[in-house]
């Protein structure tokens, strides 16, 4: 068994207008470094045995302080980043409803099936963001690892481990907070099922 410890990125520029930030490189505010810096105080006794991150910069910031306070290099993995909004990248709700109104509105019924315009599918998503676990969990067997991603990404992938179709992920888990912890049990191949053993937890309640 490996636990994940998967974790959102501190928060970023486009949060205070809650714009989609999909692969748009997008920086992480002074809340969002205060964040990936409490993170790190959490980390350094975490007893990790690896700390990994999605390519995007704000993933990248917010895992790296982490990794210098547990003792570890930084491990990137370009599968764990965040889902293409495509025409959706950097607008907000409000905004993809006046531009592309149908499309938004399939959208919110089962954004599986209906990803926003010129948007990754979703099901590609899930599929490669897994794979990239099933790595890392490979590559720490036993081991407690730090995992810094993106919300959108992670929802979809639990969403696929506990065998609930895709396109619940908005409905099951609506929100995903900025630096908290949410932590799997992945056996490994053919051994058992996937645990979630906590779930947005904020980093002051596990301490």
């Amino acid at each position: 068994m490996t636990d994940l410890v998967l974790v959102r990125h501190g928060e970023t520029v486009w949060h205070a207008e809650n714009r989609y930030a999909g692969l748009s490189d997008i920086d992480l505010t002074p809340r969002g470094l205060d964040q990936a810096a409490e993170l790190a105080g959490w980390a350094a006794g975490a007893g990790l045995a690896g700390v990994w991150a999605s390519t995007l910069s704000r993933a990248r910031v917010t895992a790296a302080a982490s990794a210098e306070q547990a003792g570890l290099p930084l491990r990137v993995d370009a599968r764990l980043r965040e889902l293409d909004f495509g025409e959706g990248d950097g607008l907000t709700s409000a905004e993809m409803a006046e531009r592309f109104p149908q499309a938004r509105a399939a959208f919110e019924a089962d954004p599986a099936r209906h990803p926003l315009p010129g948007g990754e599918d979703p099901h590609a998503a899930a599929d490669r963001f897994i794979a990239a676990l099933r790595d890392i969990t490979a590559a720490h067997p036993g081991g407690r690892v730090l995992v810094v991603a993106h919300t959108t990404a992670i929802r979809l992938a639990l969403c696929r481990l506990i065998g609930v179709p895709l396109g619940e992920y908005r409905r099951l888990f609506p929100r995903l907070d900025n630096c908290a912890l949410t932590e799997l049990r992945l056996p490994g191949p053919g051994t058992g099922r996937v645990a979630i053993l906590q779930y947005n937890s904020p980093i002051g309640a596990v301490r």
